[in-house]
């Protein structure tokens, strides 16, 4: 959570946007009907000198504004991050699966079926909980925010059940000493 990834071939242009109701809008209105069906807004600090290197792109309404980073521009900006990047909100359309772990309990698992396991695990091992939790952190970062929100009542979980193992997740997350916070979901 310390810089943005590479772009791909199909994405010679990195668009961080100025904020939270521009990033918003994408994460929920677009971002959750394509391929990953997932959108995050995120919230980071720039220093102010290389920001300046970059004009404000205004592409749309007076709250779309961008900025335009050059691929191959990409380290230098990441360089100037300061802190971490935190995620602020998540959105999910009705295809996401979730980021599908290859290891452990959790291997070949979509989001809602993870839940799930870790739901039941805590009543049989707690210590596989906490285990699966470091060893999969990467799933449980990036599922967090869906599973706070989603509804597992069909499933056999309600909701003051999926509380208290979001709950314990984030005690599991806080256990392990992770360095990056799981960012703050809201129940419900």
């Amino acid at each position: 959570m310390r810089e943005f990834p590479s772009r791909l071939t199909h994405q010679p242009i990195f668009y961080p946007v100025a904020n939270r109701e521009y990033a918003t809008q994408i994460a929920r209105d677009w971002n959750t009907k394509d391929s990953s069906f997932a959108g995050y807004v995120t919230k980071f600090s720039v220093q102010d000198s290389h920001l300046a290197l970059y004009d404000p792109h205004t592409v749309g309404s007076a709250t779309h504004v961008e900025y335009w980073i050059p691929a191959e521009e990409l380290p230098r900006f990441n360089a100037s991050i300061q802190g971490t990047i935190s995620v602020e909100s998540g959105y999910f359309g009705e295809g996401f699966k979730g980021f599908i772990p290859d290891g452990f309990g959790l291997k070949g698992k979509d989001a809602v079926a993870q839940f799930v396991t870790m739901t039941r695990a805590w009543d049989y091992s707690r210590m596989d909980f906490v285990c699966e939790v470091a060893t999969n952190r990467k799933a449980f970062y990036l599922n967090f925010l869906f599973w706070s929100q989603f509804d597992f009542n069909a499933l056999g979980i309600n909701h003051q059940q999926r509380d208290s193992t979001i709950d314990r997740l984030r005690e599991a997350w806080d256990f392990n000493h992770i360095d990056v916070p799981l960012p703050v979901a809201s129940h419900g």
